[in-house]
């Protein structure tokens, strides 16, 4: 009796004594219980992702399109470039195409509602498409796109909002300016054909006059004015859209200076030496070369003074008798000085 009673008190001692480890042991399985479902939970959405995404390969049926359809459409549109936007169909190791179409006012109301397939973007593999060509007109677009994937098609995704092309943001345009000596030269930036610029200019001074100068195109550089010497000379741009009827704010101003630059004295010197040189040999050349063309072309022959007639051929005849007698009394003189010597 008494040692039943001592192993009934061993054993409920024992028992006391291990109830504490297995709470423990009992809160480790509970904490590592609920990692794996947490876990489990994590790869259970991933799979829903993967399995929304690859529908299609997993739910062919009844030649039905599967392909999730293009998501989140928007247009970005700047300085008259549209850009139409969508999120991507993921299918894991499947490259994907779309196909864009749009719809103008005029399809829509004289054509019997019929899309056409944009001129860059069918197919294409990006979720953008450039359709600045497609939109030809000042009216609301309506927008389309949806996926491919061989020969399974998504449903087609629609722009909420048609889309209107003067809803574009129109930015300043770039614009590089120099002086070429005195000359302030500009040279914008080319943003296609719709575009033209209305450029102000003026001297950086109390109450000075803005001046106003429209170029039609850019890329080119253009003439604004003649500046002073040792002043400022400001300029501003905006781009205007004909089509849309529209503008841009102005951009930044920008001033240029030129400094108070003159002739050095010996340069000017040297120019005014240079101008009289100029007129004085000028003329002399041409005076000498008048000259030599004239002794060349028509000479001036001296007659000796032996063939000169000067008086009445009676009178020369005389006079030549008489030279003739002085000669040879000369002569007969000379023999008598010669003969006297000897």
């Amino acid at each position: 009796m008494v040692l039943e009673e001592i192993e009934t008190s061993l054993i409920m001692w024992f028992s006391y004594a291990l109830i504490p480890c297995l709470l423990v042991e009992e809160a480790e399985t509970l904490k590592q219980a609920r990692k794996s479902l947490e876990g489990q939970s994590k790869r259970n959405k991933e799979d829903v992702a993967v399995f929304s995404d690859t529908f299609a390969i997993r739910a062919v049926g009844d030649g039905v399109a599967v392909l999730p359809a293009p998501q989140n459409l928007s247009v970005q549109s700047t300085n008259m470039k549209h850009v139409l936007t969508w999120s991507p169909v993921i299918v894991p190791e499947e490259i994907i195409h779309y196909s864009v179409e749009y719809q103008g006012e005029y399809e829509s109301l004289y054509m019997s509602h019929i899309w056409i397939p944009s001129s860059w973007c069918s197919p294409t593999q990006g979720p953008e498409c450039d359709i600045t060509d497609d939109i030809t007109a000042t009216v609301p677009y309506s927008l389309r796109v949806r996926a491919t994937l061989g020969s399974l098609t998504s449903a087609w995704s629609t722009l909420k909002h048609p889309f209107n092309r003067n809803s574009t943001i129109l930015t300043p345009p770039g614009m590089e300016i120099t002086k070429d000596g005195f000359h302030l030269v500009i040279k914008l930036e080319d943003l296609g054909p719709q575009f033209e610029f209305f450029v102000a200019y003026w001297k950086r001074e109390p109450g000075a006059k803005e001046h106003v100068k429209m170029v039609r195109r850019g890329g080119i550089p253009v003439h604004l004015e003649t500046m002073e010497p040792g002043a400022a000379h400001c300029v501003k741009v905006r781009t205007f859209v004909k089509a849309i009827g529209r503008h841009s704010a102005f951009s930044q101003t920008e001033c240029v200076k030129v400094q108070g630059e003159t002739l050095p004295l010996a340069l000017a010197l040297f120019s005014f030496v240079g101008f009289m040189l100029i007129l004085v040999v000028v003329p002399l050349s041409i005076w000498k070369m008048g000259r030599l063309l004239q002794h060349s072309c028509c000479p001036v022959v001296m007659l000796p003074d032996t063939l000169k007639i000067t008086s009445s051929p009676q009178k020369l005849i005389s006079c030549r008798r008489e030279e003739v007698e002085a000669c040879v009394a000369a002569g007969l003189s000379s023999e008598a000085l010669l003969r006297a010597w000897i």
